[in-house]
């Protein structure tokens, strides 16, 4: 008989975290484990993508104006201040509410860098998922836009990129003509991303006397949507002092109809005659806005019709993410 060959046992690949691929879930992990994608690298994927953050903007600055132009602000823009400064050949980095044809982002001919909000995300953290893109964005070819991709799970974060100590400052536009620095001369698909979103932007305001309210114009009526930072029980309690008492409203003919829910912050929202202009509203939402103060320091528990109040408050509720 012949003699056996001697087995070797070939030794596995070894391949460190950063440079495992993405395969199928039921594939054997491409790390040599012996184990499927699934159950071996792949888990910690698939905790980051379903995992939610519910304050992803927490801890920025002007939170609630990110909510904002995340949900409610159709197009505007803000200046981004780098932790570590701009890199070179990158003059400046600014988010946009929505980019031509919802491209994530977008680094232009002079090398600046266009990040988009309004965006869908792979991850429960849209934080960390801004922040891949935008780190991408900046090493990208001038020109290119940058397309969606899953984040690392432990990759970082807005709050780990961006100068924490700079102001945000919205500002809020009528069309998107920021897009491109001259408009008549912007490709076809461009030009027709640019007339699609035009038309479809609903006329919005950011007021000036106080912080993330929005005036916006509607066929039918007007609105004010006002993002506020405190916690949401406390916020409810105070406005249903205030609707208990007949003071809620931002003058006559206007009414507080309800709230949204977005990214863990509470946006009131208030019906508004479609006379009532954004400047009009200004002197009475700063007026609410010390009513609401008050309110807010009241430790004292709730009457029945307070507590009435704040049921329909509740139940009036709509969750936007």
């Amino acid at each position: 008989m012949a003699k056996k060959r001697p087995q070797t046992k070939a030794k596995r690949p070894q391949i460190t975290d950063g440079e495992i691929p993405v395969v199928g879930a039921r594939e054997p992990c491409p790390c040599g484990s012996g184990r499927r994608y699934k159950a071996c690298h792949g888990r910690a994927a698939a905790q980051a993508a379903t995992e939610l953050v519910h304050r992803p903007f927490e801890g920025l600055p002007g939170e609630c104006d990110w909510v904002a132009l995340r949900e409610l602000v159709p197009a505007a823009t803000a200046e981004l201040t780098l932790k570590d400064g701009l890199p070179e050949g990158v003059p400046s980095v600014t988010l946009a509410t929505v980019l031509p044809m919802a491209w994530p982002a977008l680094r232009r001919d002079d090398g600046s860098v266009l990040l988009g909000l309004q965006n869908d995300t792979a991850s429960g953290d849209i934080s960390r998922d801004l922040a891949d893109t935008l780190q991408r964005a900046l090493t990208t070819e001038p020109g290119t836009p940058v397309q969606g991709r899953r984040a690392p799970a432990d990759g970082p974060r807005l709050q780990d990129l961006l100068d924490l100590d700079s102001s945000f400052e919205p500002v809020v536009h009528s069309g998107f003509e920021f897009w491109v620095p001259d408009a008549e001369n912007a490709t076809p698909e461009v030009a027709a991303s640019l007339e699609r979103a035009n038309a479809a932007a609903i006329p919005t305001v950011r007021l000036t006397g106080v912080d993330a309210a929005y005036w916006c114009e509607t066929p039918d009526k007007n609105h004010l949507r006002w993002v506020m930072p405190h916690p949401e029980e406390q916020l409810l309690d105070a406005l249903a002092r205030l609707h208990a008492a007949g003071t809620s409203s931002l003058g006559e003919g206007t009414r507080l109809v309800g709230s949204f829910r977005a990214h863990g912050l509470t946006v009131p929202v208030w019906d508004l005659p479609t006379s009532v202009g954004a400047e009009e509203i200004e002197k009475p939402a700063a007026e609410f806005a010390e009513r609401l103060a008050a309110a807010l320091a009241t430790d004292a528990p709730l009457t029945p019709d307070e507590r009435r109040a704040r049921g329909g408050l509740t139940n009036r509720q709509v969750t936007l993410s």
